[in-house]
């Protein structure tokens, strides 16, 4: 599941220009999550679709029918209920990647308005509609015309794009609204080294202080984010451990699981 949240990449610039020795990230990288995941999964309302690579596809309804490649299979009523929890477990675990991605910029938007605080940073009006900006596209990524999409293809597309898009977009509405700034920053710098009556190892250490802060804040969030996404992580382990077991149950769906449990 590479690249599979790039919460990592948004939160730790931001953060490093407070406090430089922050090592916080959010990942589900193959070496954080002992799972892999294949094929295209899309949850509307009423029913699951799984496609895999060649475009060969099976979709559960709310009414429990289940079919592939446009072929109904009959099931037995255990098999049924086997399927529906399983969707279900889908429905729920799922859209929780898309939540802890969404709250990964948020924290970032959190990170940057603190050190814009702490140094009153003008200009945060671009740095602003560029967070929304990548909202959006992690919204886009995973919500498409009222279905949500998750898929080893549609990850890798976003990896790519936030790399080569967003991250120097933000490197550059950073430097830009700091050197608008830069006058007001002189400031606030000399306002904290007076304060420290003209001593500059109790200077540093102010600032040493205050960007420790703003990290703390930052930190707290982040772990508590990070703690849901390694949750998460166990969760589609059970998931990996339950479709082995609804394959073995309903055979037609082996190809179709979307977890594997990586083997070291």
């Amino acid at each position: 599941m590479k690249k599979l949240l790039l919460v990592s990449a948004i939160m730790c610039a931001p953060v490093a220009m407070a406090h430089n020795t922050s090592d916080s990230s959010i990942s589900f990288s193959n070496d954080e999550c002992n799972v892999e995941f294949k094929n295209d999964v899309r949850i509307k309302p009423n029913e699951l679709e799984i496609f895999k690579a060649n475009n060969q596809h099976m979709l559960f309804t709310a009414e429990g029918e289940l079919s592939i490649n446009g072929e109904q299979v009959a099931l037995n009523s255990a098999q049924r209920q086997a399927m529906t929890d399983y969707t279900e477990n889908l429905r729920v675990q799922l859209p929780e990647v898309a939540n802890i991605a969404l709250e990964g910029v948020k924290i970032a938007g959190v990170a940057l308005e603190e050190v814009a605080n702490a140094f009153n940073i003008n200009g945060l009006d671009n740095i602003s509609a560029l967070m929304d900006d990548i909202h959006q596209e992690v919204e886009s990524t995973f919500y498409q015309q009222g279905t949500f999409v998750m898929g080893q293809q549609s990850f890798t597309q976003f990896g790519e794009n936030f790399e080569q898009q967003f991250e120097k977009q933000i490197e550059t509405a950073v430097e830009s609204a700091v050197m608008e700034s830069m006058g007001s920053i002189l400031v606030a710098l000399g306002s904290e080294l007076m304060s420290s009556g003209g001593d500059m190892q109790a200077f540093e250490e102010r600032m040493e202080n205050m960007g420790a802060q703003i990290e703390e804040k930052v930190e707290l969030h982040a772990k508590t984010l990070e703690k849901r996404a390694n949750s998460l992580c166990d969760d589609f382990v059970e998931i990996a451990q339950q479709e082995t077991q609804l394959t073995a149950q309903v055979p037609a769906l082996k190809g179709y699981e979307l977890f594997t449990i990586k083997q070291h």
